[in-house]
Parts: C-alpha cells; structure tokens; sequence
C-alpha cells in the first residue's frame, strides 16, 4: 500500500460546504495556528481563589506612584478594585438617609422583612447596608439587621423587601416577638442602582439603533434597566470609572482600597462636570478627561452625539474659559456613539453609522476631529481593540482593521458567525488581544433570548488565518503585571460569584481536562467518483507537559455523497510512543478529526500521512 502525506490548508474555512473545504480545516474549538501548524490553546488557572458579585465586563489594570498594582473589576452589581488577590468593594453610594427613615416590618415565620422609606430610589438586585437599627424585639436582632443586603423585591416607590440573614449568611426567621420597627437611629445607605445581565432593546420613536437614547434626550431605558457596561481609566494614579447611560466616579488611590468610589461631579472644584455619559477614557498623551455621549453643560439630559473634555491634567474642571482647555465637539453623524478606542496618538470614535478621528492639537482647538468612513460601526461598545498599533473591529457584517486607513478582513468564517450570533444581545459582543500569539479574538453570544457568552472567533493578524471554538467569558484583558491574559468567567447562578483567570496557563481549564478538537473537510481520491480505503495512519504530533499520560483520539468519518451526513467509521488513540496506527474504513469521502480530552498537556500537529488506495467504484 502507498503512504499519501496529507497537508491541510492552515485555517479553518467555513464559508463554503465540508465538501468544499476539501483538504482543509471545517471545524475546531480551542486550538490556534501558529506558523501554519494547528495547536491546543493554553489552559487557564484563577487569579484568585476569592470570587466577586455579578458579571464582569470591564477590567483595568494600572500601578499606583508607590508600584501598587490594581485591577479595576466593573460588574453588574458591583465594582471593585483588585489589590494582590483581593476584591474591594469601592462601589460608589447613591444615597445616605436621615436616621430613622427607614423602618423594618417583619411577620411571624418568615425570613422577608418589609423596609419602608418613602422615594429610595432602589431596584431589585441593589445593596443597601442599615447601621444603628435597634432589635425588632425576637430572632432580628440588631446583629442581623446591621449589615449589607442585597434588595430581593421592590413593590413600590416606597417599599422594598429583604431576606434576614446573620452574619454568617444563615437565614434567619422571624418570631412572634419580632414586633418592632428598628427604632429612630436606623440609618440606610444605598450604593448606586445595579444593572442587568440582557440587553433591551429601546422603546418608541427615534430610540435609536440600540436603544442607548433619541437625539438630544434621555433613554427610553434607564442605566440601572439595562446591560451593565463600565468603561474605566486611570488618572494619575488614581480610577476613574463610568456607567454607560449614567455617571461617572472618581476613586482616590491615596484614600486606601477600604474608601469608595465618589461621583465626580462632588471632586473639589467641580465645575459642570458631566453628570451623565456613554463612556469615558483619559488621552494618553494630554491627559484630558473625554465623556463621549454626554448631557450639555446646563442639561441633565444625555445628547448620544456630544463629546466633553475636561482642562489638562483636571478631571473636576470641564467649564470651558479662555485659560483653560476645557471644551466639547458634537459629531453630526448617525444617532449615537457606540463606543472610542484609543490608539497611537489618535482616539477612534464609532458612531452607530460613522468612524472618525480625534487627535490632539493643543490650543486654540484642543482637539481636531476628521470623518474616517461613513459607511462603518461597531457592533458594541466593545468589539474594537487596538493590537500593536492597528484597530481591528466587528461591526454587524463583519470585521476590519485600521492602520491609518479601513480595511476590511477577508474571514473564512464570517458566515458561520453571523449566522450563529444573537444580535439580540450584541452589545456583549467583545474584541481581545493575546498578544504572545498574535491573536485578536471575539467573544458573542449565540442562539435567541437572553443569552450570555458561550463563543468566540480568532484572527492571527500575522499569518490571516481564523479559527472558531467556545468559551465563556465575559471580558479580557490581553496585557497585565503578570504578562498573561486576565479573563472572567461569566456564571448567572443564584449566587452570582464569578472569578477572574490567568489565561495561557497550563494547559486545562483551571485544574479539569479541557477538550480541544480540528476537523477536515472531506478528503477524497480522484473526483470522488471512487471508493478509497484508509489503513493505517503514521502520526506526527508534538507533545508538551506531561507527554507520560497524554493522548489524542483520531477519528475518520466516512460518507460516499456531500449531502450524507459522516459517520464515524474508525477510532485510534495516539500516544508519544505511538509510531502507527492500523484502521480501516472505507468510503468516497472521510473527514479527520482529531481530538483531545485529557488534562496536563498540550500538543501541536505536524504532518500526517494515511496507508490509503483507491477501493473500487461502488
């Protein structure tokens, strides 16, 4: 029998049929290519045993004067700042009431006690922490009132419920003794209003193409109901931090991670300070402070196209003068900013139609904007990132670059993409970098409701070529002290306790075997008029970590038209000492897959040869 070398097009290449994708790659989850060579992405490990509240969608990692290095967690139910290995919560406070406002109402047993305080502001999900309460006189005590709950019903503008707890998290229930009301010293303090983890989509006449708000007005949707976006920067030393649709908070690194966040427009020599923004970022070079779809100076209400700045180095100053560099531009395109990105000595502003420039030019102007393309977006605030110095970007057709100009990218799986995407719930869409490996990756969602992320898509920008696989997480962030990616996870269960990971680390998913597989298109002889028989397979693979216990499954599917659907004809396992594999399957076309499930190893795909003839015509 003859030994036929086999060598698959690098990339996997959905665009057409599996038949179509003949001696090429129709199929994978979690492996790259790398120098044309199909490999096993690395594993993941935690950053920290401890876990944080709700579902992180931004992160930023930035170092204090004294080499303190922080990461900024925004989720949301939220915000914290990672010192080391702990979350500190920094949320900011929406409100402090007068003692005695609130009081409490218990019934006998059940652990849900009625607070009513007249106007809270509050939603289901929010956190409110009671201090000086007095015992309601059976089982709530004042140990069990005194302390942080989260909100679980609000049903009215005056009344809301929770669930009485002791300070372990035990579930208390009331007696017959628990009468009382908390007394006259019961203070609440509420931190700001949470978010969702769906996106809705907005209400009514002009509401945009994302609902984010009409022109000129305010949402049809509040911040606290809808997809929780943070955007965050650094200032100095010091985080500043802001809700898409709502405000935007300052934290004093000075003041220690146990002090919370405070809104910017209470900093000390705030002047007009926007009081509400789509997103907000620090320019690198100039440090201004830029609100991008922000209110007007005199107007509580957001204008989606308006972009503020405060004076140089002042992030409480944005009352512009004719000695200060204060000043705003409105972009006369589209509806809507969706989201800015900042580059080398250049910020790219997508509008929901539009892509433009903001460059730094000084006095008298500040800044200088110029319209890129007009027929462009972004999907999401989110889908762009800036990888060694080009923007590559997904807008609701498909993907692009900058680098001084647009550019579309051919993508060989664009189809299987956008055809799977739940455009419902674009907004989560993401754009990430791995930087060591060339790579930029999209994470979205697929399928219809409100569905969380469970996929992604990989471009090597240095070699073009894409792969497709699944992955939970909710945010990423390609560069950090510890030079890995830092990732989160994105669980929605009744405890909503989520971590942050240490990605290209090991090879398993964070201690469990993680599986990773390629698949060929159809292989055949000839024009496939032929039967062809497979009798052997001559392995070549490299193996990494713990080579003693690893092994890869070769799978030959086998079907004699395209529109048949494979099946499987031959199974063999392939270890580091394996030399040749005898099987025997027989059929016009035969799909390769190869596969691994194991834990503690990597490995990568060379050259494979198949002991195969031509079989007849049947």
């Amino acid at each position: 029998m003859t030994l036929a070398k086999v060598q698959f097009a690098p990339g996997v290449n959905k665009e057409g049929t599996e038949y179509t994708a003949d001696a090429g790659w129709f199929d994978s989850d979690k492996i790259r290519f790398r120098q044309g060579r199909v490999e096993k992405i690395g594993g993941w490990t935690k950053y920290s045993d401890q876990s944080f509240l709700g579902v992180c969608r931004s992160l930023h990692q930035w170092s204090s004067l004294e080499s303190l290095s922080y990461i900024g967690v925004g989720t949301n139910l939220k915000f914290y700042v990672s010192e080391g290995t702990i979350y500190n919560d920094i949320t900011p406070i929406r409100l402090t009431a007068g003692a005695g406002d609130a009081t409490f109402a218990a019934t006998n047993g059940s652990s849900t006690i009625t607070v009513t305080e007249n106007g809270h502001g509050a939603v289901v999900n929010d956190f409110v922490t009671f201090s000086d309460a007095a015992s309601l006189g059976g089982n709530v005590i004042a140990a069990v009132l005194n302390q942080e709950y989260q909100i679980a019903s609000v049903p009215t503008v005056n009344t809301f419920t929770i669930e009485a707890k002791d300070t372990s998290g035990a579930t208390v229930t009331a007696n017959a003794s628990d009468s009382g009301n908390g007394g006259s010293s019961t203070v609440a303090t509420y931190q700001i209003n949470t978010g969702l983890n769906a996106f809705v989509q907005g209400t009514g006449w002009g509401a945009g193409t994302w609902g984010a708000g009409t022109w000129g007005s305010s949402s049809s949707i509040l911040a606290s109901g809808q997809l929780r976006l943070f955007s965050q920067d650094s200032f100095g030393e010091d985080l500043i931090f802001n809700i898409r649709g709502g405000g935007i908070f300052y934290w004093d690194e000075s003041a220690g991670t146990s002090t919370r966040a405070i809104n910017a427009t209470t900093l000390s020599g705030a002047s007009n300070v926007p009081t509400v923004a789509l997103q907000v970022l620090v320019s690198d070079i100039d440090q201004h402070v830029i609100a991008f779809g922000s209110n007007p100076i005199g107007s509580s209400n957001i204008d989606p196209l308006l972009i503020r700045f405060s004076d140089q180095e002042n992030a409480a100053d944005w009352t512009p003068t004719a000695t200060n560099t204060a000043g705003g531009v409105r972009i006369n395109s589209g509806s809507e900013i969706i989201g800015a990105v900042q580059t080398r000595q250049e910020i790219l502003v997508f509008t929901d139609v539009s892509l433009h420039s903001m460059r730094f030019v000084g006095a008298p102007f500040t800044f200088q904007f110029a319209t890129l393309s007009t027929d462009i977006s972004m999907i999401s605030p989110n889908a762009a990132v800036n990888a060694r110095g080009s923007v590559y970007f997904m807008d609701s057709g498909g993907f692009y670059v900058y680098n001084g100009s647009v550019q579309p990218l051919p993508c060989s799986v664009k189809e299987h993409v956008f055809s799977n995407l739940n455009k419902g719930q674009a907004f989560k869409v993401f754009a990430a970098e791995n930087n060591d490996f060339s790579e930029v990756i999209w994470f979205y969602p697929v399928g219809s409701g409100d569905t969380e992320i469970t996929n992604y898509v990989s471009y090597n920008y240095a070699e073009n070529l894409w792969a497709v696989g699944t992955l939970d997480r909710g945010t990423w962030m390609g560069y950090s002290k510890s030079s890995n990616p830092i990732a989160s996870s994105v669980n929605t269960g009744p405890t909503d306790a989520n971590y942050l990971y240490n990605q290209e680390t090991g090879f398993d998913d964070d201690g469990s075997p993680m599986t990773a597989f390629v698949e060929s298109g159809d292989l055949e002889i000839g024009e496939g008029d032929r039967l062809m028989m497979i009798s052997r397979i001559i392995p070549d693979f490299k193996f990494s970590g713990d080579t003693g216990g690893a092994s890869i499954d070769f799978t030959i599917k086998g079907s004699n038209f395209p529109l048949e659907t494979p099946t499987n004809q031959a199974t063999a396992t392939v270890t580091s000492s394996t030399t040749q594999s005898n099987i025997r399957t027989r059929a016009r076309h035969a799909v390769v897959r190869v596969e691994s499930s194991g834990a503690g190893f990597g490995w990568r795909l060379g050259d494979l040869r198949f002991d195969m003839r031509q079989d007849g015509r049947r």
